[in-house]
């Protein structure tokens, strides 16, 4: 095989990747909307081949609303529920299963298919198998986190919401990282400033999978319905409330004081980071598109920020909310094109 026709064969895996990367973004969009709109606990079965077809007569849907009218969330909270607006959520909480399913299909079939021909080699085809069972167990993390809010207290658990949303996100990162590796080569540049640069990133990269964690958490608590202020929170730095849990490691996870706190400062430390960052990088010798990276991150941060802060003010309205999730995707994208392109 020549030089050109591996090139071709590694951007066509590479846009394959690139492509299921879109799918798992509007997956993750989608997801959100779906907790918001209260929806994620209509569907009470976790059926991956059968569930794959909606109640296709007014009989099939009588029995699976049927099925919701048993569960603590339409007995506590929707009793007063009707059949259309049961269809309402019934079809956010469907097309979010729907789209896993075909995330599933569209990752493993061109899987083989780029296998059988020879255009991935041993190591890449078994890391791509890697995240293939990954995308299994966020499957049934998805479904063991649907589970908790059908027992007692009609919303899910905040912890399993948050490893859902991270085990998502880390099937994006490993494919991203993968189709970026597939069409750029390492760059020639070097140097301890570039050296200095990609560590600065990779902190970077870390706080924003904080600020993103942190975010799981206040959407399982329902901490963006309180402390609706900035840059205080009710009139506090840091608020009275944020260690009244006991034993103290509880009000991380459990207290709405404490995980909105975490997640601002995640905030926070980022809108420090980044300016630095990129102000240290102006004189370096980087590569266009190491640049254009820097000057992408910048501006996705504030787009970011600008969303967030909204969205507090504003009591979490749904579009908001939403851009606000689709934001820390893309936050984590940049940084990631931004940590490749230092390599």
């Amino acid at each position: 095989m020549n030089t050109q026709t591996a090139a071709i064969q590694s951007r066509a895996v590479a846009v394959w990747l690139l492509a299921c990367c879109a799918l798992v973004f509007a997956m993750v969009v989608v997801g959100g909307v779906t907790r918001l709109t209260h929806s994620g606990l209509s569907i009470v079965e976790w059926q991956p081949i059968v569930g794959t077809l909606p109640p296709l007569n007014e009989a099939q849907w009588q029995q699976t609303f049927a099925k919701y009218q048993l569960t603590p969330e339409y007995r506590k909270v929707n009793h007063a529920m009707s059949l259309d607006e049961f269809k309402g959520i019934f079809w956010w909480e469907y097309f979010h299963r729907l789209l896993g399913r075909t995330i599933g299909l569209v990752f493993l079939l061109p899987l083989l298919w780029f296998w059988k021909r020879g255009q991935v080699d041993r190591p890449l085809a078994l890391k791509l198998a890697g995240v293939f069972v990954l995308g299994g167990l966020q499957g049934a993390m998805g479904w063991y986190m649907v589970e908790s809010g059908l027992v007692d207290d009609p919303r899910v658990s905040q912890y399993r919401l948050t490893a859902h949303l991270g085990i998502a996100l880390a099937i994006y990162a490993i494919m991203l990282w993968t189709a970026l590796g597939l069409l750029y080569s390492r760059s020639t540049a070097a140097g301890a400033a570039k050296a200095g640069l990609r560590r600065f990133s990779w902190i970077i990269t870390a706080v924003v999978a904080y600020m993103v964690l942190t975010g799981g958490f206040v959407a399982g608590t329902h901490s963006g319905l309180a402390y609706n202020t900035f840059p205080l929170m009710n009139g506090h730095l840091v608020p009275p409330e944020i260690f009244m849990l006991q034993p103290w490691h509880l009000n991380f996870f459990n207290n709405p004081a404490t995980v909105q706190f975490d997640h601002r400062l995640g905030a926070w430390l980022l809108a420090l980071l980044v300016p630095w960052f990129w102000l240290k990088a102006r004189h370096a010798p980087l590569s266009p598109r190491a640049r254009v990276a820097l000057h992408l991150l910048a501006a996705t941060l504030a787009i970011q920020i600008t969303l967030g802060i909204s969205t507090l003010l504003l009591l979490v309205p749904v579009p908001l909310a939403a851009l606000h999730q689709a934001g820390a995707v893309l936050l984590l994208t940049t940084a990631l094109i931004a940590n490749h392109a230092l390599r």
